[in-house]
C-alpha cells in the first residue's frame, strides 16, 4: 500500500473513531478510591488502574484536571465528631489530599502523561501553589492538572472545591467517579431495588436530598450551567466511554 493511502486509511479511521462530547473535564475522584480492597490508604494497583482511564482521555484528545478527596487517609468531619477542632481537622484533611494527588501524578508520569500538582495551601518544595492562570496554561499545553489541598479553607468538601475549579477551568463538565454507576433513590448496596436515574436537574437533586454532593457543589455547578456526569470509576473503560456518550452514568444539568 502507498504512502498516501496509508495516510488516507489511518485518517478514515479517526474519522470514524467515537469524539468526546467535552472538550475540557474536571474528574473528582473520592479517596476512598484509591484505597482499592484495602480498609486505609492508598493500593498503588488501584491508583495505576485510574491512571490508565485518564491516559486513555488525553489520547482521545479531552484535556483533564482533577481533584482527589483524601477520606483514605484522614476526613476532616470525622474528626470533627471526635472532638478536635472543625478548622484543624480540614486542614488535615486538605494534607491527605496533596499525598493523593502525588500518588496520582506518580502513577501518570509512569505511564508518560505530564501532569502538575497545584495545592491551594503553598508547598513549593513538593508541588505548585495554585494560580489559575498558571493552570489554564498547563491544561493547553496538554498537561493533567491535579488541585490538590481542596479551596484551601476549611469548612468547605473537595466537592465545593471540585465544582470551584471547574469553574475556573471553564471546564464542559465535571465527571465524579464513584463506587456505583450512577445516582440512585437510596444506596443499591443496602437498598437492592433503589430507583436509578438517567437524568437529573440540580433541583431534583436538593429537593430530594440524592447524596451526590454537596448542595454548594450542586448550587455552583448550576449557576455556572456544568453538567454533572456521576459514573463508576472502577469499571474498565468507563472515563471514555463517558466521555464519547456511551458509558452509563447520570446526568445532572439545568432542566431543557
Amino acid at each position: 500500500m502507498s504512502a498516501s493511502a496509508t495516510k488516507s486509511a489511518t485518517e478514515s479511521a479517526a474519522e470514524g473513531a467515537d469524539k468526546p462530547r467535552y472538550a475540557r473535564v474536571l474528574l473528582k475522584v473520592s479517596g476512598e478510591a484509591l484505597m482499592g480492597d484495602t480498609q486505609y490508604g492508598i493500593d498503588v494497583g488501584t491508583v495505576d488502574r485510574i491512571a490508565r482511564e485518564i491516559q486513555q482521555a488525553c489520547e482521545i484528545g479531552v484535556e483533564v484536571c482533577l481533584v482527589i478527596g483524601g477520606g483514605n487517609i484522614f476526613r476532616g468531619l470525622s474528626g470533627a465528631a471526635k472532638g478536635m477542632e472543625r478548622a484543624s481537622a480540614d486542614y488535615m484533611g486538605m494534607l491527605a489530599t496533596v499525598m493523593n494527588a502525588l500518588a496520582m501524578q506518580n502513577s501518570l508520569e509512569r505511564l508518560d502523561v505530564p501532569t502538575r500538582v497545584l495545592s491551594a495551601i503553598p508547598m513549593t518544595t513538593i508541588c505548585e501553589p495554585y494560580i489559575r492562570r498558571r493552570a489554564v496554561r498547563h491544561m493547553e499545553k496538554g498537561r493533567v492538572v491535579i488541585f490538590a489541598a481542596g479551596t484551601g479553607n476549611p469548612f468547605f468538601t473537595t466537592d465545593t472545591a471540585a465544582a470551584l475549579r471547574a469553574t475556573e477551568m471553564g471546564c464542559d463538565a465535571l465527571l465524579k467517579g464513584t463506587q456505583v454507576d450512577g445516582v440512585y433513590s437510596d444506596d443499591p448496596k443496602q437498598v437492592p431495588d433503589a430507583e436509578r436515574y438517567e437524568r437529573l436537574t440540580y433541583f431534583d437533586v436538593i429537593a430530594r436530598d440524592l447524596k451526590v454532593m454537596d448542595t454548594s457543589a450542586i448550587a455552583l455547578a448550576r449557576e455556572n450551567d456544568i453538567p454533572i456526569i456521576v459514573f463508576s470509576i472502577h469499571d474498565s473503560g468507563s472515563l471514555v466511554d463517558v466521555l464519547t456518550g456511551k458509558g452509563r452514568c447520570t446526568i445532572i444539568e439545568n432542566a431543557a
